[in-house]
C-alpha cells in the first residue's frame, strides 16, 4: 500500500485543478483578507501543494510563503515561489512571524483525532500575530452525513483509471476513503486517507479553544451563506490578543 499524498495525489488531483478553478479560490482569498486580515506580515499558504494559490501574493500586495512537506509537490513549483518544505505540526517560525494563514481542501483536517486537529491549530496560531487571519477551508459535514458513502471512477487525460470509495462514519465525523490509480505504464498507485468532517459550530469551537475569534463563514467561493448542501465551508478567524 504506496501513500495517498506524493505521486497518487498529484497524478489523480491535478487534471481536475483547472486555472479558472484556482483563480476563483484566490479571488475568495483575497476577499477575505482585504476585508479581514488587518495585521502586517507574511501570509503563510499551509500544505500549498505545487504552489497555485502563492498567486495570492501579487492581489494582496503581501508576501505569500508556502509550507509544505512533500517533495514531489515541492518539484512541480515555478521559479520565484518562496516556500519551506516542514510539517505544519511543527512549523520553523517564531511566536507571532506570520500576518497571515490560510489551508485549502481539508488540510487542516487530515490528521485523525479531534486532539491532532486542536494541537495543530493551536502551532498555527502560536505562529500568528494578534489579529491576523486563518482562513481554513473544508466542506460541510452535513453534506457527508446524508450521503454517507461514495464510489467514483473516472478516466484522466493521461490515460489512467482512477477510482475512490469513501465511508463517512457520522459518530466520528470521520471520512475514510480508499484511492486507486491505474497508471497507462501498467503501474498501480494506491493508498488510504481520512479527513475529519465539522459541523460549523464545532468548527468555531475549535477555533476558540486555539485562541482565534471566528469572524466569517462562507458555503461557496462567492460568500453564499453556510448552508448543510454547500459545496464548501469557508470559515475565517482572527489570531486573540496573547
Amino acid at each position: 500500500m504506496g501513500d495517498f499524498f506524493g505521486e497518487l495525489y498529484l497524478r489523480s488531483t491535478l487534471p481536475l485543478l483547472s486555472p479558472e478553478v484556482t483563480a476563483r479560490e484566490v479571488d475568495c482569498l483575497a476577499r477575505l483578507f482585504s476585508a479581514h486580515g488587518a495585521s502586517e506580515g507574511p501570509v503563510l499558504d499551509l500544505g500549498c501543494g505545487h504552489g497555485r494559490h502563492l498567486g495570492l501574493a501579487s492581489k494582496l500586495g503581501r508576501s505569500v510563503i508556502g509550507v509544505e512537506k512533500d517533495a514531489r509537490s515541492l518539484q512541480l513549483l515555478t521559479g520565484g515561489a518562496r516556500v519551506v518544505r516542514a510539517d505544519l505540526r511543527a512549523l520553523p517560525l517564531r511566536n507571532g512571524a506570520a500576518g497571515g494563514a490560510f489551508a485549502w481542501y481539508s488540510t487542516l483536517f487530515s490528521f485523525g483525532s479531534d486532539e491532532a486537529c486542536a494541537a495543530l491549530l493551536g502551532e498555527i496560531a502560536r505562529v500568528l500575530r494578534p489579529g491576523a487571519l486563518l482562513v481554513a477551508h473544508t466542506a460541510p459535514y452535513e453534506r457527508f452525513a446524508a450521503n454517507p458513502t461514495a464510489r467514483f471512477r473516472r478516466d484522466l487525460p493521461d490515460g489512467g483509471q482512477l477510482e475512490e470509495e469513501s465511508a463517512f462514519d457520522p459518530r466520528t465525523g470521520l471520512d475514510r476513503s480508499r484511492r486507486t490509480l491505474r497508471l497507462p505504464d501498467g503501474r498501480v498507485l494506491s493508498g488510504e486517507n481520512s479527513i475529519r468532517y465539522y459541523r460549523l459550530s464545532e468548527l468555531e469551537g475549535l477555533l476558540r479553544g486555539a485562541g482565534m475569534r471566528p469572524v466569517v463563514a462562507y458555503g461557496g467561493l462567492e460568500g453564499e451563506r453556510p448552508s448543510p448542501g454547500a459545496s464548501d465551508l469557508i470559515v475565517g478567524a482572527i489570531r486573540s490578543d496573547a
